[in-house]
């Protein structure tokens, strides 16, 4: 039972280095000949350490709760690690392929309603405030007709990250 519980806390200290020594492991293998890609993240350190944690916390269980010996705890750990690898990879994916959280791109801005807040001259620049990912953020703006401050614009086009193209709200 002591050595299950050896790995289990081994399997901890991993995953708790998995978070100091983010895709250290990875990294070995990256651009290996044969492994390059083989096992794309399969090594990654919190699949290791979930696996290790597992077998090592689950064979204590067995090994404590019942009379099965260490053949029996491994035969339980294996595959209740090899289950606790695979989620953990799985989950690690599904993470990593989230894109609800992707920053805001120049581009999301056309067809916001923004205010003016430093007067445009025709063909010249001024200053609109608009919304951006919730927040409020200043961008210089261009117009081919005069508008006042305060008036309501939408932006039509994004010159560049710091500068937009806007025309008046007509209502």
């Amino acid at each position: 039972m002591a050595w299950f519980l050896g790995l289990g806390m081994t399997g901890a200290a991993l995953l708790a280095l998995a978070l100091v020594l983010d895709g250290v492991l990875e990294g070995l293998f990256d651009g290996v000949g044969v492994l390059d890609g083989l096992f794309d993240g399969w090594l990654s350190l919190p699949v290791i350490a979930g696996f290790v944690s597992m077998l090592g916390f689950s064979g204590a269980i067995v090994t404590g709760t019942t009379g099965l010996g260490a053949a029996g705890a491994t035969a339980v750990g294996v595959p209740a690690g090899a289950v606790t690898g695979w989620l953990t990879w799985r989950f690690s994916r599904v993470l990593m392929n989230d894109r609800s959280g992707a920053a805001p791109r120049d581009d999301d801005l056309i067809g916001a309603s923004a205010s003016v807040v430093t007067a445009i001259p025709a063909d010249g620049f001024g200053e609109v405030l608009v919304r951006r990912a919730g927040q409020p953020v200043k961008l210089a703006a261009r117009s081919p007709v005069p508008i006042a401050r305060g008036a309501e614009v939408w932006v039509e086009q994004a010159l560049s990250h710091t500068a937009v193209a806007v025309r008046p709200v007509e209502r």
